[in-house]
């Protein structure tokens, strides 16, 4: 008897198909966007541990450690590739790799600072895993720091243990959708899915797949495309209508393999989501002002055709969070576990499996 009674109050704590859901079948999303304010800073904590301080912590050892030709010339660490930074560590020159080598020791140290400082708050107590997303863990050096980060804790006995993302980073927070998918878009074999960020923003049809897997484990994406709008400078306007484009031509690309598209939009986005699918703060790094009483599911909307002659249905979550139910098949042993993402700035985001 309790537990039919159980299974229905797990039921009725279904947030599927809404803004910034916080309950879905047998998963708690506790707590997201946690700011915690740097004490030796004006910014907040998590800065310490986002892509852009590895970039300052490396012309930090350039400008104090290379006493030969710096490889990156005067370029700044910010507008440096990936791949160039990696070349320089495994087989560039030894003083090179030497100064990325301590740009990482001192990077790794202040990502294994700052989880502890979240384990120690009320919203991440008695987290068990924490997956590591964005772009950073990607490549060589960002995989070099995370290991020895993990490592860290481990040394320092926190009862949690980092993750990377098994899959690409660019699509984590498209497949992340899968499990916040309501009922009738299930119905149908694919959607669309956005994941919105301070560089970069992707697009792509997902392909949910629970048949094979109810956690989601099985999705893949079918197609995508990626705009790197830092580099292009756009108004808020003009990023709605390109990302709109974007949309529509998946759409369209999906009626040429007979995909039976969902009229239904997933869109993850850095920042505070409120209940009517507004941002009310977090949006810093978007390009123009995207907060209240700016409304990008209602925006864009009024922009995408229709799906099989139904408008679709947008619907708005936080990057963290979409980024981290991605592993949902990988985290579902775990009582309390969360996830950063490394990125622009260091996005978070914490769950509590029922």
């Amino acid at each position: 008897m309790a537990r039919k009674a159980n299974q229905q109050l797990d039921s009725a704590r279904d947030d599927r198909g809404r803004h910034g859901a916080t309950s879905l079948p047998g998963l708690d999303i506790g707590h997201y966007n946690l700011r915690l304010r740097d004490p030796e800073g004006d910014g907040f904590l998590g800065d310490r541990a986002s892509q852009t301080a590895f970039r300052a912590l490396l012309d930090v050892a350039r400008a104090h450690h290379l006493t030969g030709k710096d490889p990156f010339g005067k370029t700044p660490a910010a507008e440096v590739a990936k791949d160039a930074i990696d070349l320089a560590l495994v087989g560039g020159d030894p003083d090179a790799a030497h100064a990325i080598h301590l740009a990482v020791e001192e990077y790794a140290r202040r990502l294994a600072y700052v989880v502890q400082v979240f384990l120690a708050q009320p919203q991440w107590r008695a987290v068990e895993r924490i997956v590591l997303g964005g772009g950073f863990p990607e490549h060589e050096t960002g995989d070099l720091a995370i290991r020895r980060a993990m490592r860290l804790l481990e040394l320092a006995d926190t009862g949690a243990t980092l993750h990377p993302l098994r899959h690409d980073p660019d699509e984590g927070g498209l497949l992340g959708w899968v499990p916040l998918l309501p009922d009738d878009a299930r119905a149908h074999d694919a959607f669309l899915a956005v994941d919105v960020g301070g560089t970069n923003i992707r697009c792509g049809i997902v392909q949910h797949r629970l048949h094979k897997d109810r956690h989601g484990g099985k999705a893949r994406v079918l197609e995508s495309l990626k705009w790197r709008h830092a580099g292009d400078g756009p108004g808020r306007d003009e990023a709605v209508a390109r990302l709109a484009a974007m949309l529509n031509g998946l759409s369209a690309f999906a009626r040429t393999l007979d995909i039976r598209l969902a009229p239904f939009v997933g869109i993850a986005c850095p920042g505070q989501v409120e209940a009517d699918g507004s941002l009310s703060a977090g949006a810093q790094n978007l390009p123009g002002d995207w907060e209240q009483p700016f409304h990008l599911p209602r925006a864009l909307g009024a922009r995408l055709d229709p799906v099989a002659g139904t408008p679709p249905s947008v619907v708005m979550h936080n990057d963290a969070v979409v980024q981290g139910l991605s592993e949902l098949r990988r985290m579902r042993k775990a009582r309390r576990w969360a996830v950063l993402t490394i990125g622009t700035g260091l996005g978070n985001a914490s769950y509590t499996m029922r």
